[in-house]
């Protein structure tokens, strides 16, 4: 549902990956031990740029510093764009503004009150007043569609460390977003693989966070080595994805209360090879090509992906198209994998009359 903003994130940290390996090769190449006069005859360009070349400790400190204040701005720019995407979406998921919670009005109001006194601030310069309340007073009077304005939910001025993360969602109305983190399977992959189970997501998050203000402050003295630098790159794009999923899984309940969206049925085996299986599904149509939801939120996984059916069986037998009119096994393969336990969710145009 947020494949775009992934995208452009995935994007962005590749680039800082392969930049960290570029400067990593390219710190070797000019190393003065490593060419020889007849090379630099050669090629007076590497002569050129030995003559420039800070120490190696420095450049390297350099780099970490560069690494670690990038990353944490794809990630904070991730949140904000992604919290802007939802709140857009939900007048269209919570028609009513007097039914989306008093959480989310309270924010929403506190942050309209702050935008009108610093309106006038250069980050603000995009504002009008009018634009400022007519969202809110639309709302209120429900004359007109309500609007809720990003800017009054992003007046955050700490670092969006695990707390501060969990309270910025929960003011734009998603709970329990630190349990969905921890369990998803991307981050819980790094977690468990990557660092052992040495240290937690949490843990994680704080280090890059420390890390970017030790750069920022110019503070940072410490080198970091190109794998630790390329496994917080690693860290940073799990977290997104995983955020990403759940603000999905809120949209889906969102749409699930309003009947636009309905459970069909579950996985119970699940062949990876193939990312094939069979699910209990009933009263539902299914076509080729069409996508679904496969969502999963307990203590121990957390798991929202859109995919698309690439195949289906009933009875082994292939379809493009099939209607289940009562409970019954059906064969499906998608374009990713998915697991035994995950609960498929589909449009309400699906549903058998």
């Amino acid at each position: 549902m947020f494949e775009e903003l992934i995208e452009k994130a995935s994007v962005k940290i590749s680039t800082v990956r392969a930049i960290i390996k570029t400067n990593d090769r390219l710190r070797r190449i000019v190393s003065r031990d490593s060419l020889n006069q007849q090379q630099l005859e050669e090629n007076p360009e590497f002569a050129a740029l030995i003559e420039v070349i800070p120490s190696e400790k420095e450049w390297e400190i350099y780099d970490r510093c560069a690494v670690v204040t990038r990353l944490y701005a794809i990630y904070e720019r991730f949140v904000e764009d992604l919290i802007s995407d939802w709140l857009r979406l939900m007048p269209e998921l919570v028609p009513r503004y007097s039914a989306l919670g008093e959480k989310i009005q309270n924010t929403h109001r506190e942050g309209i009150g702050r935008l009108l006194i610093d309106i006038k601030k250069n980050r603000f310069q995009h504002l009008s007043v009018e634009k400022v309340v007519q969202g809110l007073s639309c709302g209120i009077t429900e004359n007109g569609k309500y609007e809720l304005l990003p800017e009054a939910f992003l007046l955050h001025e700490q670092n969006l460390r695990k707390e501060v993360l969990e309270t910025v969602l929960k003011n734009a109305g998603i709970d329990e977003a630190w349990k969905w983190i921890i369990n998803h399977k991307e981050v819980k992959y790094f977690v468990e693989e990557v660092r052992g189970s040495q240290n937690s997501a949490e843990g994680e998050l704080k280090q890059l966070v420390d890390y970017r203000n030790k750069a920022a402050h110019g503070s940072a003295d410490e080198i970091l080595g190109i794998q630790e630098l390329l496994d917080l790159a690693d860290f940073v794009e799990a977290l997104c994805k995983s955020l990403a999923d759940l603000v999905t899984y809120n949209i889906i309940l969102r749409q699930i209360d309003r009947g636009l969206v309905r459970e069909i049925g579950k996985i119970t085996e699940w062949f990876k090879k193939p990312q094939a299986g069979v699910a209990k599904v009933k009263e539902v149509t299914l076509t080729v090509e069409e996508r679904v939801f496969l969502v999963l939120f307990n203590d121990e996984l957390s798991y929202c992906y859109s995919a698309k059916i690439e195949s289906i069986k009933v009875n082994d037998i292939s379809h493009n198209h099939v209607e289940i009119t009562s409970e019954e096994e059906v064969g499906l393969k998608f374009d990713r994998d998915a697991r035994i336990g995950l609960t498929i969710y589909v449009t309400k145009s699906n549903q058998v009359d």
